[in-house]
């Protein structure tokens, strides 16, 4: 029986790509470079799954391309705003992503931002890299401690339960906006608005969807609206974030700093964001751990296998 011909946009972890390549006949993409959209659409001709990661686009061009054979998108990662899913319920393509197997990783990056923002940790091993640290001295680089600060979460699903859970072990208290109050969210802790959430937050951490609904979400107008020293830390999706109006923000002083791990337009970073002192920039390590990437793969794999075998995909998102 013929193997189902399945394409791997980038490279995986070996242990899923052994996996992949038992069942099925793949395609890696050995340079491990981004696929331009002609190659994409032509992977939709010639597979009958392609498996493209975050920061490929799909538009409804790729996904309905001319003699396309591909009946599945296994996407590797838990957002899926880069495909057209209404070009793919057209189409009667079936799509997956992976969640649920991305929120320890990605909290602990979380945390790792909180960290090096209020503590300026990038400033300071910037400036021992650099060669002009002049020693300790009682006022230099002086930061923010974690206790008694009030963490602000914007949205509050997984990923966000796991950092309050985190910041709760550093002596932190706990807000929350999101569409509706959870009943782990005590009365109190509940902000109905994003600026009622903005005016009290030492440091706000995004976790909200993407789409047009929250594109933006964070402006100059909520940049505005928060605290002088505030500090803003985005591991959710880059396009929540105005980058331009966060940059202007970190150098007028608007905000104390911000810590980014996702980015609009990836992997092109505001270049006024890249030269700003006070930001932390980290290039979307949120999932980036073996165990992660591995169990990401896996379930990618699992829903190629349910989908190939006449089941309904564990993780289908149309």
């Amino acid at each position: 029986m013929t193997k189902p011909k399945i394409l791997l946009t980038r490279r995986w972890p070996d242990a899923v790509e052994a996996r992949l390549a038992a069942s099925y006949d793949v395609t890696r993409n050995e340079r491990d470079v981004p696929l331009d959209a002609a190659a994409l659409a032509t992977a939709m001709r010639d597979h009958d799954a392609v498996c493209p990661t975050v920061t490929d686009r799909l538009p409804r061009a790729v996904m309905l391309a001319e003699g396309r054979r591909a009946r599945i998108i296994g996407n590797y990662g838990a957002g899926f705003e880069h495909i057209d899913l209404d070009a793919a319920r057209a189409g009667g393509i079936v799509v997956t992503n992976t969640p649920d197997v991305l929120t320890d990783a990605t909290a602990d990056i979380a945390m790792t931002l909180i960290l090096m923002t209020t503590r300026r940790a990038g400033e300071g091993e910037r400036e021992l890299r650099a060669g002009v640290w002049a020693g300790w001295r009682p006022t230099h680089l002086l930061g923010r401690s974690l206790r008694g600060k009030v963490l602000g979460l914007v949205g509050y699903g997984r990923i966000a339960r796991a950092v309050a859970e985190r910041a709760t072990a550093f002596g932190m208290t706990i807000a929350v906006h999101s569409r509706h109050r959870a009943d782990d969210v005590a009365q109190d802790a509940y902000h109905a608005t994003l600026d009622s959430l903005l005016r009290v937050a030492d440091i706000v951490s995004l976790h909200a969807p993407g789409g047009a609904a929250t594109r933006h979400m964070i402006d100059a107008s909520a940049l505005g609206i928060m605290k002088p020293d505030a500090v803003l830390v985005n591991t959710g999706r880059g396009t929540l974030v105005d980058e331009a109006a966060l940059a202007a923000a970190l150098r007028d002083g608007t905000i104390a700093a911000a810590g980014l791990d996702v980015y609009e337009r990836e992997p092109a970073v505001d270049a006024d964001l890249i030269g700003a002192p006070n930001a932390v920039l980290l290039p979307h390590l949120g999932s980036a751990t073996l165990e992660t990437r591995e169990a990401m793969g896996h379930r990618v794999a699992d829903n190629l296998d349910a989908f190939f075998a006449g089941r309904e995909p564990l993780d289908r998102v149309a």
